[in-house]
């Protein structure tokens, strides 16, 4: 139901209900009624601030909540915000409400009990989440309701099917394809997509896979990544800038790739080849395409701080995020693209047909390779990880 703008003067000029992480779901509607839920969210790409602004829209139309989305580069400098907080007893009235995180950002939040509870398990769309490991884990650390998830990823690759039509499939097929002419390039670690690869290629490469799921405190790190380092010390001299210059993110080497500058891009999102094309950032006969192997694969979520202003209508937000009408949305290339976070089995007839209708095309990782995941390192491997790559090829 529409909110009128007297009701919502009213609601604002009462006092709000003090909402728990597992309150009652009509108490959290009530007191979610009037508030600005100030969401922190990546703004560097306009499909996806578009598709927050639908969002906005939605969320005030039926719940009464308004949605402003603060743009920002780097969600650590957030949590470092939010840490400061803590530190000097801001234990209320937070600037942020709701964050997009998940890997060590979330492990560091967790860690210093910065976070609302366990509100996620307790939202209405919870019910059609799908049963999987990388949603009850976040790199590795139990979620236990702490963020809501929003939507999958994957390491992903695209390729010119008529200038490449064979791609290399593996860390040594790749390896084998610069040594023979071929063009490559991946972002520098800590740009995400950088720091992504050299994990991917680490757990392929390495001989103590296991190692990678445990905290990197309680393992033997040069031993494990040896083959990594060696791999890179090869791979490097042969890459488009030989090492010396680096794509800034994998949206460069998507450009890289249009621009016929090298054979292969890299992205974590396996329907964003599909979004391109239709937008004209990418030839018509680009696909996409996973390592035999599988490549690693997690999920991103949403979460509430400890001290957030608005709590009902950030719980509220994050409800509406998980929902199959905007999680079919935001699934479409047409808007997105992201892979939905929910079982389309629990699902009725009409939101099963929401997915359904959606053409992902033929450029778009086809549905049966998007289980060939490899799981995340645990978190605290990426410092220490984008922390010895610089060691040894930051200029």
């Amino acid at each position: 139901m529409k909110r009128t703008l007297l009701t919502l003067a009213l609601a604002a000029a009462l006092p709000a209900y003090a909402v728990q992480p597992n309150s009652p779901w009509d108490q959290v509607l009530e007191s979610a009624q009037g508030q600005t839920v100030y969401f922190n969210a990546w703004g560097g790409s306009d499909r996806i601030n578009q598709y927050l602004d639908w969002v906005g829209e939605q969320v005030l139309a039926e719940y009464g909540v308004q949605l402003e989305h603060v743009k920002i580069g780097d969600i650590a400098e957030i949590v470092t915000q939010i840490e400061s907080a803590k530190a000097v007893g801001k234990d209320e009235g937070g600037n942020v409400d709701l964050m997009w995180i998940n890997g060590e950002n979330f492990a560091n939040l967790k860690q210093g009990e910065l976070l609302f509870g366990d509100f996620a398990n307790h939202l209405p769309s919870a019910q059609w989440v799908a049963d999987k490991p990388s949603i009850a884990y976040d790199f590795s650390v139990p979620v236990e309701g702490l963020e809501a998830p929003w939507g999958g990823a994957q390491l992903v690759f695209f390729h010119d099917s008529e200038q490449l039509p064979n791609p290399p499939r593996s860390a040594q097929a790749l390896l084998a394809h610069v040594e023979n002419g071929g063009r490559f390039a991946y972002p520098a670690p800590p740009a995400f997509h950088g720091t992504t690869f050299i994990k991917q290629i680490l757990s392929e490469v390495t001989d103590s896979p296991e190692s990678l799921l445990m905290p990197v405190q309680g393992a033997d790190f040069d031993a494990v990544t040896a083959p990594l380092w060696a791999y890179l010390d090869q791979l490097h001299p042969m890459l488009r800038g030989q090492g010396q210059v680096w794509p800034a993110s994998g949206e460069e080497t998507r450009q890289l790739l249009d621009d016929g500058e090298i054979d292969i891009a890299i992205s974590f999102n396996p329907n964003e080849a599909s979004a391109a094309v239709r937008e004209g950032q990418l030839a018509d006969t680009v696909r996409t395409y996973v390592f035999e192997g599988g490549t690693v694969g997690n999920t991103h979520f949403v979460s509430i701080p400890y001290n957030a202003q608005a709590k009902a209508g950030a719980m509220v937000v994050a409800n509406f995020l998980m929902s199959p009408i905007a999680q079919a949305r935001k699934a479409d290339p047409t808007y997105w693209g992201d892979p939905t976070v929910l079982d389309l089995a629990k699902l009725d007839a009409a939101d099963k047909t929401r997915f359904e209708q959606i053409d992902l095309g033929k450029w778009a990782l086809p549905i049966e390779d998007l289980a060939h995941t490899r799981s995340e390192p645990h978190a605290s491997w990426t410092a220490a990880l984008e922390a010895a790559w610089a060691k040894r090829y930051a200029q």
